[in-house]
């Protein structure tokens, strides 16, 4: 056995049908999500950070009115990479997602380090959206006349304008950390609940961003919109092309999202048909909403004044009075909408963790279920602690370019890996078929990596560091617990040999 080997198709779905069918195993993931379930889901984490938190600062610094086009160019990028995940989930209907695609494509090597990059999709965005969720929150309570002691709503790190970090004088995030234990909590006490309770979430926030949108166009000014893409200034990333792609690498965070779907192959009712579906109806809403809200915001405010912890609520209050009403239901709703959005976050890293636990290649305890509410307990807590702690201590604006970079990474491998599949298991019953072959894949892979290189050298630094850190761990744990390494030939396949059939094929 070696980095290249192999778990193929057959043996994935034997883990998942032993786990179901093991009256031992102490319970088992549950296929209780339907198509609404897993289109909230997806809305539910990418209508979030990106569009109440980051949105405006990105309108400021880098892409000026332009930032809709940023979003258009990122949406591009992901619907690429949905074609190429709606493939896989229909042909691998287990939990683990990118991680799991990767190890039946392109081997554990590479499994690892995807799963290892889903850390930073997951837990630090977790984190991330903890830490707008505090922005948003300790604002709405001034606006009530009530302010949290500033020493614990903020991390005691901060970013300067040169990327260097300094003590920011404050002690911890304290808003971050509670919502952040409530959320894990709730995924601790099943999938069906935390379902129930992001759809009620998601309905609430479409709704209100919808009439936000409808009720602030009248006020529109087009010459707010002029240039609509501002010059730049000399410095790369600062406004001009370059701007709109530095603001589309970034933003690409908000759809960490159709990941999160992929992740729930193993706990969704018809996941063949189920997952691609709602990868595709999540995507629709999400354009939709996020271009109509970033036009609405540099159409009635300035774009230089939007690098605000919570720039809708800037945009509007430029209006006067005119739009109270709006500002506050977006002051409310994002307090509550974010909420979803940690919860799909959190609930997909739980997932990794499973997947990874269940091959050895983390502590089979990250495999363990929860006899009563048939979920991945210690995951949970893991997770949970995890993501409170970088919430409590890290600034935004370190871990929104890091999330982004690990995303891209992790769609540009599965949307490879489809173009491997298709070479090595060419006869495969693929209930969704990946269009436009082998053109799509390609576009997802290219775009994927365009947009990574927009990024600055420090995030590719870190990202480096990231990888390092994690093949130290894979040597000294994962390697030698792997289950593919101590399991019979029918389970692996080399580097060079084909892959055994899968018990989906006809």
């Amino acid at each position: 056995m070696s980095l290249w080997s192999r778990k193929n198709i057959a043996a994935m779905l034997a883990d998942a049908d032993a786990a179901e069918s093991d009256p031992h195993a102490g319970g088992h993931l549950q296929r209780s999500l339907g198509l609404r379930n897993l289109v909230g889901f997806g809305v539910g984490s990418a209508v979030g950070v990106s569009l109440f938190v980051q949105t405006g600062p990105e309108a400021a610094i880098h892409a000026g009115p332009a930032v809709a086009l940023s979003f258009v160019i990122a949406s591009l990028a992901c619907l690429f990479a949905a074609l190429c995940y709606a493939e896989f989930a229909g042909l691998v209907p287990v939990a683990g997602s990118a991680y799991s695609y990767a190890y039946a494509t392109m081997g554990e090597g590479v499994a690892w380090m995807i799963g290892w990059c889903l850390l930073l999709e997951y837990l630090m965005s977790g984190s991330l959206v903890a830490i707008g969720w505090s922005g948003y929150f300790t604002a709405t309570l001034h606006s009530f006349g009530f302010d949290l002691p500033n020493a614990i709503t903020g991390a005691p790190l901060a970013v300067a304008a040169d990327g260097s970090v300094y003590a920011s004088g404050k002690w911890f995030d304290l808003p971050a950390v509670a919502i952040t234990l409530f959320t894990a909590w709730l995924i601790l006490r099943g999938t069906k609940l935390s379902a129930q309770v992001n759809d009620a979430i998601v309905g609430l926030k479409v709704l209100t961003i919808v009439a936000v949108i409808i009720g602030a166009a009248p006020y529109v000014v087009p010459a707010n919109w002029h240039p609509f893409i501002p010059p730049n200034t000399g410095i790369s990333g600062h406004y001009g092309f370059s701007g709109v792609m530095r603001a589309a690498g970034i933003l690409f965070f908000a759809y960490v999202g159709f990941d999160s779907v992929s992740t729930l192959g193993q706990e969704t009712k018809n996941p063949q048909r189920t997952i691609p579906l709602a990868l595709m109806l999540s995507l629709a809403i999400c354009v939709v909403l996020y271009v109509g809200v970033a036009l609405i915001m540099t159409g009635i405010a300035d774009y230089r004044t939007l690098n605000v912890a919570d720039p809708i609520a800037e945009a509007l209050r430029a209006q006067g009075h005119r739009l109270d009403w709006a500002r506050w239901c977006v002051s409310i709703v994002a307090v509550f909408g974010l909420i979803s959005v940690l919860l799909v976050t959190l609930l997909g890293q739980v997932r990794i963790f499973y997947a990874m636990g269940r091959d050895g290649l983390l502590p089979p305890a990250f495999a363990r279920i929860h006899p009563r509410y048939h979920t991945p307990h210690v995951g949970s807590l893991v997770t949970g602690i995890g993501a409170a702690l970088f919430a409590a201590v890290f600034p935004l604006d370190l871990l929104g370019d890091l999330v982004s970079i690990g995303t891209l990474l992790a769609f540009a491998v599965v949307s490879a890996g489809v173009l491997i599949l298709r070479r090595t298991m060419p006869d495969a019953h693929r209930p969704f078929r990946t269009p436009f072959m082998p053109v799509t894949p390609i576009l997802a892979v290219l775009s994927c990596f365009w947009l990574m290189a927009s990024l600055s050298n420090g995030t590719w630094w870190r990202l480096a560091l990231w990888l390092m850190i994690g093949g130290v761990v894979y040597a000294m744990y994962g390697a030698r617990h792997s289950r593919l390494r101590r399991r019979p030939a029918p389970f692996a396949s080399g580097a060079q040999g084909a892959l055994p059939p899968s018990p989906l094929e006809p």
